[in-house]
């Protein structure tokens, strides 16, 4: 009786252990390239240059050996130029910020881990005062959109993988809160987003 109720104490200190191999959650820090397409609407064309190189800091935690969920947080600088009716080429250097969640799916190939995911994000235009904006009257404009992506992890230790992804960032062109609307396209438009990191698991 003292041997079976000794074992059942010892239980849960020998779980311990073995959980604690498991890896449930993991941090990526990765660089990004934000790359707008052409969008038109409304009388409106948007002409965004590619993105600067940008970071992206993410945190995963599993759920289940294969699902999990994801909060991630985007910088990057991007340059809008707007062309609107009966006026001339406006320019906007702005800092891009995105602040989202999703659900990530992964399937396990040995050390190769591919992922696919799709959560809701907000997304932040701020703009930047400087020369390489020729626009006045602007302020900060947040749109609320989704986010997908499919991407593959190489495991190069317990602790480690490196990452490489393509995301796909959903929202309506900006506006900059100019006057009377004048750069609404009132389209949305598919902004490419390549990342490629390093994750850390623990």
């Amino acid at each position: 009786m003292k041997k079976s109720l000794f074992l059942f104490l010892l239980l849960p200190l020998l779980a311990v252990p073995v959980f604690a191999q498991e890896s449930r959650q993991d941090i990526s820090v990765s660089g990004t390239a934000i790359i707008p397409p052409f969008a038109s609407g409304n009388a409106v064309q948007l002409h965004a240059t590619v993105g600067y190189a940008g970071a992206l800091v993410s945190y995963r935690y599993l759920l289940t050996p294969h699902g999990g969920l994801e909060l991630n947080y985007q910088y990057n600088q991007n340059v809008q130029h707007f062309e609107v009716p009966f006026g001339y080429g406006y320019q906007i250097h702005d800092r891009f910020q995105e602040i989202s969640g999703a659900y990530v799916y992964s399937f396990n190939f040995k050390n190769w881990n591919p992922f696919i995911e799709g959560g809701a994000a907000g997304f932040m235009f701020s703009p930047i005062d400087d020369a390489k904006t020729n626009t006045f009257g602007i302020s900060r404009n947040t749109n609320v959109g989704a986010l997908y992506g499919a991407g593959i992890a190489y495991e190069i230790s317990p602790s480690f993988d490196i990452r490489a992804e393509y995301r796909g960032l959903v929202m309506k062109t900006p506006t900059f809160n100019y006057q009377s609307n004048a750069f609404r396209t009132n389209v949305y438009y598919n902004i490419y987003d390549p990342v490629i990191g390093v994750a850390y698991h623990f």
